[in-house]
């Protein structure tokens, strides 16, 4: 009786679960439908308005078209801010009459210093039409007020708090783990630097690995100092002192060294607003936000001459391209057809990635060299171009990269993992096999491999690593022997990169479409167009929908072994001979 009562209420649950869907997925469709049907007509920008910029969601390359912004549904709004649609949001908020400023609210940027720094520029940019930037915020993150230090004015809340201490790295490490479900990694490598599975058989930073990540992190801190003291107008060993001392401990000491202008509460930044625009009450304010301005125009140019930006987000995979991921067949399928296109007079492939699978990214690097041999191919450098993100650059034309981009990285490495210690003793699974030759199934995690088999793979890195090198040689137009020694998986800056021959000009994308339009000689008549195109927002979140509900059942019928789960589904990504920068660095 007990069976059939849980029976029944589950199909009752299931039910009452299936009807609120419909009912929501309806209802987005036609607040969808209503949405698009609108079209840009209905968004009316009025004189003396102020853009609220609120940089408080994740940072991608682009955004997915999201017609059920503004609709209000639990997690369909802010979902993610493209940064190509932020800089067209500024650039051409820089010439509208009827936007008198910026109103900046940023407490935590949710991306990289690249992408951080992109931002910053813009904001600059904005600046030298002859309009205002205010900053306000109660908190300020170490990249927010990296951000906020580009405005004219960068007001605090008086009882906030703003983080300025220098940046720091910090590397997880899974050697203990392994040990105590008794997993075993196999680890094939070429590089002294080729730290990306450190983690794997280390509880601690190799002396090689400290060296680079200290290097680089001195680095990029160098830059942002620079630029904050530029700003602000204080002298950058002064500013260094204080970071490095920590010295900014309270709002008030934050005014005192002059990283603020004002502490200040919210009514007060509003009495700033109303002298600007010249408004006496508070409800005259005409604030318009980032999500509402970017529907009020349209970024589409005329003009046969076409510009290809083709935005490399992502890991790399083989096989077709997902949210988050660079596909080898949608990739190269897209710069052969902007190589065969007659519109298109050249090509700027955009990078943010970290690497991934060695044979993916020689297959599109394949594509990229042909390309270049018959128009410009300019790469633009994101937060991250390393490894397999290098491997995409190094067959363009010219390479573009900001000095606080992470790149570099030359090198591969392969991992399997010998599992049958964990399967036996902590699962009670056991294998045997039969084989026709002295090697058997060589990609296996039932058993530790032999010695003959483990050489046969490392011979195969080996390989791997040599057309790596010899192709970057041959992009960068240097001697083999040259490369390699500012190889073996070293991680880069962008500045650093540069100073090595790995990176052309230091900048942005607007650097590199303008590089590119100057090569192609149509500098004053162009228009751009990015690729790959992704599915509809409503298809994406339809999937996500679908793959929690997969993650919900699984953590229902794993229980307790859900993480054990989740962490092997995150080292079968490492299957194959990778060419992938060593762990994603996250600075803070």
């Amino acid at each position: 009786m007990n069976f059939f009562k849980s029976f029944l209420a589950s199909c009752l649950g299931s039910l009452v679960a299936f009807v609120v869907l419909m009912i929501l997925v309806f209802s987005l469709l036609a607040a969808s439908v209503a949405t698009l049907s609108s079209g840009n007509e209905n968004v009316v920008v009025e004189d003396n308005s102020i853009l609220h910029l609120k940089l408080d969601a994740v940072i991608k390359e682009t955004e997915i078209e999201n017609p059920l912004e503004g609709v209000p549904v639990f997690g369909m709004e802010n979902a993610s801010i493209g940064l190509i649609q932020l800089k067209n949001v500024l650039n051409h908020a820089a010439n509208d009459a009827k936007i008198k400023g910026i109103y900046l609210d940023v407490s935590v940027f949710m991306g990289a210093y690249a992408s951080a720094r992109e931002v910053r520029q813009t904001i600059l940019d904005f600046r030298k039409s002859g309009k205002w930037v205010i900053a306000y915020s109660e908190v300020m993150t170490e990249q927010a007020y990296y951000i906020a230090s580009a405005a004219d004015k960068v007001y605090l809340n008086p009882e906030g708090e703003m983080e300025f201490n220098g940046l720091a790295i910090e590397v997880t490490f899974f050697k203990k783990m392994f040990d105590k479900l008794e997993i075993k990694p196999e680890i094939f490598r070429v590089g002294d630097f080729k730290s990306a599975v450190e983690p794997f058989f280390l509880d601690k930073m190799s002396d090689a690995n400290r060296l680079q990540l200290n290097e680089l992190v001195k680095d990029i801190n160098g830059n942002i100092v620079a630029e904050i003291a530029a700003s602000r107008n204080i002298d950058p060993s002064k500013l260094m002192e204080i970071s490095n001392k920590m010295l900014v401990t309270d709002t008030r000491k934050a005014r005192q060294y002059n990283l603020v202008d004002s502490l200040v509460y919210y009514d007060q930044v509003l009495d700033d607003f109303k002298d600007r625009v010249g408004v006496e009450k508070e409800s005259d304010l005409n604030f318009i936000k980032y999500n509402k301005y970017k529907k009020s125009f349209t970024t589409t140019a005329a003009g046969k001459n076409e510009i290809a930006v083709i935005v490399a987000e992502g890991d790399i995979v083989s096989g077709k391209a997902q949210q988050g991921t660079i596909g080898s067949n949608t990739f190269a399928a897209a710069i052969r057809k902007a190589r065969l296109s007659k519109n298109v007079k050249a090509i700027v492939l955009r990078i943010n990635s970290p690497g991934g699978s060695a044979l993916a990214s020689d297959v599109m690097w394949r594509e990229v060299t042909l390309a270049a041999k018959e128009k410009p191919v300019i790469a633009s450098m994101g937060d991250y171009a390393a490894s397999g993100g290098y491997y995409l650059a190094m067959g363009c034309n010219t390479i573009v990269a900001q000095p606080t981009t992470i790149t570099g990285s030359i090198g591969v490495f392969s991992v399997l993992f010998d599992m049958s210690g964990f399967l036996n003793n902590k699962l009670g699974i056991t294998f045997d096999e039969v084989k026709t030759g002295d090697i058997g199934e060589l990609i296996t995690f039932t058993r530790p491999l032999t010695e003959p088999e483990k050489a046969i793979l490392q011979r195969s890195t080996d390989r791997i690593y040599e057309s790596f090198t010899s192709k970057a040689a041959e992009g960068r137009k240097m001697q083999v022997e040259d490369l390699r020694k500012i190889a073996s998986g070293r991680v880069w800056t962008g500045a650093q990169a540069k100073e090595n021959g790995l990176v052309d000009v230091l900048g942005n994308l607007d650097d590199a479409i303008e590089i590119a339009a100057d090569k192609a000689g149509i500098k004053n008549d162009y228009k751009l167009k990015y690729y790959p195109k992704y599915k509809s927002f409503l298809e994406e979140w339809l999937n996500d929908l679908e793959e929690n509900t997969k993650t919900n059942a699984l953590k229902e019928e794993l229980g307790p072994h859900f993480g054990v789960y989740k962490q092997l589904q995150q080292i079968k990504r490492y299957e194959g001979t990778q060419a992938r920068m060593p762990f994603k660095l996250e600075i803070h």
